[in-house]
């Protein structure tokens, strides 16, 4: 009998995060859109741009819409970018007299950057609560075995005797100093935006600035100026991204040589098996957190590519951000999620390594 295939590739279940995932998936980016092309004509009707009733039926089309997604798909592949498709559709769901107010003044990059900073926010907000987790896991971990004697090693050899909490103390550190950074990037990264098609907002007739302040309130986003082609805050986010894959592929890297048979100072209480060698348990979990490090590493130099943005906007550097952003924030996901199930099952054990000199 056969079996049913899984829906994603077989390497997501070592590599991958399912949670973090679905914030770019095709409905959540959907999702985004809509809610960002109603919450545009319910500001330009306060402002007085367009009429309530065109508003009301524009959110009402928006909250209930069900796309063609095969065309969405052609759209896409036609225009190299979604949203012109999707504005086609939406006005013809929306129908006379209050099709030609859906999406007035703004651009494709508007929806779609807005979409993604709505994306961004919740995810931000999963982040730190699983860096929290992660970084009350260490201290619990510290408070059980911080007394237990460990070989301090400098440069691969030996150095002095120190103990666990030391050790502990330089994963935690930085973690927290990360949860800060994340904290005071976000008033920079959790923006409205909105600039019309060169991002000079003139084509809300002198209420630009009005158009975007009401949008970001009702979105609960920061009020911006347009910023299409400055990539800063995307290439910021993405740093720290890569920081924190880099700072749990340390972990693991730490944790995998005290786990040596040689070393034994850390024990986990599960590892993972061989095909051939049926005595061994090796670090799994901690050998894919330096492999997601160096992975993250790796795309931050691709997606900072994307910051040579030429001129009012960059066809080539925007889908380059849609190919690499999404794999990092999963990649940094996924460690996250590894490194607190891999500290949650360790322990710390005496050394028995001779002490030596530096």
């Amino acid at each position: 009998m056969a079996t049913e295939q899984l829906p994603f590739p077989l390497l997501q279940t070592l590599v991958g995060d399912e949670e973090v995932g679905a914030f770019f998936s095709n409905e959540a980016e959907l999702s985004a859109m809509l809610r960002i092309e109603a919450t545009l004509a319910e500001a330009e009707a306060e402002i007085g741009l367009i009429d309530e009733d065109a508003a009301f039926r524009i959110a009402e089309v928006c909250r209930a819409f069900e796309p063609d997604w095969n065309g969405l798909a052609r759209g896409l592949a036609q225009d190299g970018v979604v949203v012109p498709e999707l504005v086609k559709q939406l006005r013809a769901a929306v129908g006379e007299p209050h099709a030609k107010a859906v999406h007035l003044g703004a651009t494709s990059q508007d929806i779609i950057d807005t979409g993604l900073i709505l994306r961004l926010k919740d995810l931000t907000a999963l982040f730190e609560r699983r860096i929290e987790a992660l970084v009350n896991a260490l201290v619990r971990l510290k408070d059980r075995d911080g007394a237990v004697r460990i070989m301090a090693h400098t440069r691969m050899q030996q150095a002095l005797p120190f103990t666990a909490a030391d050790k502990v103390d330089t994963w935690i550190q930085p973690l927290e100093r990360h949860g800060e950074t994340l904290r005071d990037m976000l008033p920079r990264l959790l923006v409205i935006q909105l600039g019309g098609p060169i991002g000079t907002r003139r084509e809300f007739r002198g209420h630009g600035d009005a158009v975007a302040d009401a949008m970001a309130e009702r979105l609960g986003l920061g009020f911006a100026p347009s910023w299409h082609s400055q990539r800063d805050r995307i290439g910021e986010f993405a740093a720290w991204l890569s920081l924190l894959s880099g700072t749990l592929g340390k972990i693991g890297q730490d944790i995998a040589l005290m786990a040596q048979n040689e070393v034994g100072e850390v024990r986990l209480a599960t590892g993972g098996g061989s095909s051939a060698m049926p005595h061994k348990s090796n670090p799994v979990p901690a050998e894919v957190l330096v492999a997601l490090a160096r992975f993250n590493a790796g795309l931050l130099g691709t997606l900072h590519q994307a910051l040579v943005h030429e001129n009012e906007r960059s066809g080539a550097a925007w889908t380059l951000e849609w190919l690499i952003l999404p794999q990092m924030a999963v990649t940094a996901g996924a460690g996250l999620s590894k490194a607190l199930a891999l500290v949650s099952q360790m322990s710390f054990a005496l050394s028995t390594s001779p002490a030596k000199g530096a």
